[in-house]
């Protein structure tokens, strides 16, 4: 009788137990998309990417649920996703190889960051257990602001023949001119 007495002690403690605390802090900030870890070891700042227009980011608190080393997204094209950190759903911290856009909104609702920071966090996600927190709102981006962005990195007359057009006025009425020297006539 005592045993199962014992037994049942343990295994209503086992359910009662309060779950681990956390050591490792994440905070998310959308509006300035920056990313603060804190352990009990160290602590990073760091730039991410977001949802854009269109899509969103969750808010609120979470702790992940899967860490996944290496990752494709089914959804979006076999995108990969090193370092997965699911927190909730499909969402998931990660890292990227368009570094090129971290600091602005450009996911699909994902967190993104560079693939070292990734990796780093994960592994001390994985080692310590995390807290998650999402914060803030999302800057306003707009289409007008993507065609500035747009003709600002790719402007058109970077193609513009250099040497061999007339001027860069004729090849932009006629890009089609011909310039000196010529192609040779074969016979």
């Amino acid at each position: 009788m005592r045993g199962i007495l014992s037994a049942c002690a343990v295994f209503c403690g086992c359910l009662t137990m309060q779950e681990a605390e956390a050591s490792v802090a994440i905070d998310i900030d959308l509006s300035s998309q920056t990313m603060h870890v804190r352990s009990e070891s160290s602590s990073y700042d760091w730039r991410i990417s977001t949802a854009h227009s269109g899509y969103r980011t969750p808010r609120g608190t979470y702790r992940p649920y899967m860490l996944l080393r290496t990752h494709y997204s089914h959804k979006y094209h076999m995108s990969p996703m090193p370092y997965s950190i699911f927190f909730a759903g499909g969402y998931a911290i990660h890292g990227t190889y368009s570094t090129a856009s971290l600091g602005r909104p450009a996911s699909h609702g994902c967190i993104r960051l560079a693939p070292g920071n990734a990796a780093l966090l994960f592994h001390m996600v994985q080692a310590e257990g995390a807290r998650i927190t999402i914060s803030g709102t999302p800057p306003h981006t707009s289409y007008y602001a993507y065609v500035v962005w747009r003709r600002r990195h790719h402007n058109a007359l970077a193609y513009v023949p250099a040497r061999h057009a007339p001027a860069v006025r004729a090849w932009q009425v006629n890009p089609i001119v011909k310039s000196l020297p010529q192609w040779p006539t074969w016979p």
